[in-house]
């Protein structure tokens, strides 16, 4: 008997159907799975045999095979497990073929029938729905996010024989969907700081809530203790919450990485990635033998934190000037190419020399070749693409003693939230989000420049030689900058303060 069940597999963060098709025939007993599985898929056979035995059937003494399809597209991962069982179990006659074969299944088994959680469960159940599947059967663990998927019924099955049990006529109940908890995964968030806290610094919180309501990238130089690590930390705390949209984009990516520790809720905060300096550059945009989704792909509508920027390697940061443009990332194996999101903001810190004192003070002991071999290890291109470059000035004594009144991060999120409510209301029809995402078409039509502006930019332009790319930033910036200061258009006020945050490349680069 021939039965053809239906599963899924991932292809980037996207999910796609895999017909599982499976025959017994009599003949020498054997059990062969094709289409090329890897060795993980090859595997299922034991873990099939094994958990259907368990689960008190009979396992067939015939020949049974396995396509699955397309055959020309790698399969990969335990996934595959339960609906192999679910197909030699309909061509047993212990389930009604009928009922199963129109079901989406997907899920791991463990030796004793019991079925376990797998990497992906939400994009492959969105594959699902969009060919059309109205129910998906899965492991009870996966249940939960799989039920944010909207116009699928999810049933969650703990083993073999609860799933035997709900089609022979003891139904589970369908898996409902619960308001959104907020996760802030360990691998996600730092502990949270508050701006309240940081002293002096005025111009650099300026500058991150101009980056923060535009998503904007934005770089800090600075001495060793000026605080740029601490107000690094502060920004998860004036980010706005994602959107339902922007949370499955996330909650997408984290489930594929399997980093989705809790399964049954939304990732609701905006993720804040900050690797080390020693991370690769298949670390940072994806890849290996199996591709995987990369620091920069997990800081997919958040914010990837570089600390000491030239202390990463020169390759693991060139690698970056695409996506940075692009917004994704497209990763080449021979197995196949995968294509992984990467809207992030770039956030990044570093000290103007080695030992960090350069131009702040006299300590600083460094030759002019030294700094300018440490500063080069950041290029042109890749500085073109920050928008916004400040200075973060040594922490003076006055700065604790006056202690003044500072902005808290609570009143400066919601400046934010303001500025992309904004945002969301005037790009509804152009396909965009932020101020950073303005095309060129686009900045024509939401930068007019009057007079006085355009005589201010281009005075910018000749005197800071700008590039094409540069000038476009200078002009996303200035709309930011007008919408958190309630301008309609851009201000002379809100364009210089756009060109001086283009400054400081030619200060220490130029």
């Amino acid at each position: 008997m021939l039965a053809k069940i239906i599963s899924g597999a991932i292809s980037g963060v996207n999910g796609y159907i895999v017909e599982v098709e499976v025959d017994i025939s009599q003949g020498m007993p054997a059990f062969e799975i094709v289409g090329l599985p890897d060795s993980a898929v090859k595997e299922s056979r034991e873990r099939v045999r094994t958990a259907i035995k368990n689960c008190g059937h009979e396992f067939p003494v015939k020949r049974i095979c396995v396509n699955l399809a397309p055959a020309d597209v790698r399969k990969e991962g335990p996934a595959f497990d339960l609906p192999i069982a679910v197909g030699i179990l309909a061509c047993m006659g212990a389930l009604p073929y009928g009922a199963v074969k129109d079901k989406f299944f997907s899920g791991e088994l463990s030796l004793d029938g019991a079925a376990r959680p797998v990497n992906g469960m939400l994009p492959m159940v969105c594959g699902a729905r969009d060919a059309g599947r109205k129910v998906c059967v899965v492991p009870y663990e996966n249940a939960g996010e799989a039920s944010l998927v909207a116009g699928v019924t999810v049933i969650g099955v703990r083993n073999i024989a609860e799933l035997v049990g709900h089609f022979l006529g003891s139904p589970i109940a369908p898996a409902k969907f619960e308001a959104p908890r907020e996760t802030a995964d360990e691998h996600a968030s730092p502990l949270r700081q508050d701006f309240v806290d940081v002293r002096g610094q005025e111009n650099v919180k300026r500058a991150l809530l101009v980056a923060a309501a535009g998503s904007h990238n934005v770089l800090m130089i600075g001495p060793p203790g000026s605080g740029k690590t601490m107000m690094a930390k502060c920004m998860p705390g004036i980010l706005p919450d994602l959107t339902f949209e922007e949370s499955m984009e996330v909650t997408k990516i984290y489930s594929v990485a399997g980093l989705l520790r809790n399964k049954n809720s939304l990732i609701t905060v905006r993720p804040f990635r900050a690797p080390h300096h020693t991370a690769s550059y298949t670390a940072l945009t994806g890849g290996g033998r199996i591709p995987r989704p990369g620091e920069i792909s997990l800081a997919h509508n958040g914010v990837l934190f570089l600390d000491e920027l030239p202390e990463f390697q020169r390759q693991s940061l060139e690698v970056m000037r695409q996506p940075l443009e692009e917004r994704q990332v497209t990763i080449s194996r021979v197995n196949g190419t995968a294509v992984y999101p990467a809207g992030f903001m770039l956030m990044a810190s570093m000290n103007p020399c080695p030992c960090g004192h350069y131009g702040s003070s006299d300590k600083c002991g460094c030759t002019q070749n030294e700094i300018s071999k440490y500063l080069n290890k950041i290029s042109g291109p890749l500085l073109d693409r920050i928008d916004l470059q400040v200075e973060a000035a040594a922490v003076k004594y006055g700065d604790f003693v006056k202690n003044p009144r500072a902005e808290t991060s609570a009143r400066m999120k919601a400046r934010v939230v303001e500025a992309h409510a904004l945002q969301s209301r005037r790009y509804a029809n152009d396909g965009i989000r932020y101020n950073s995402q303005l095309t060129s078409g686009l900045i024509e039509r939401y930068c007019v420049l009057g007079n006085e502006q355009r005589g201010i930019l281009r005075q910018a332009f000749d005197r800071l030689g700008l590039s094409a790319r540069a000038y476009h930033k200078i002009l996303k910036v200035a709309r930011t900058v007008a919408d958190l200061d309630g301008e309609e258009h851009i201000t002379p006020k809100n364009l210089m303060e756009a060109v001086s945050y283009r400054s400081l490349d030619r200060k220490y680069w130029g």
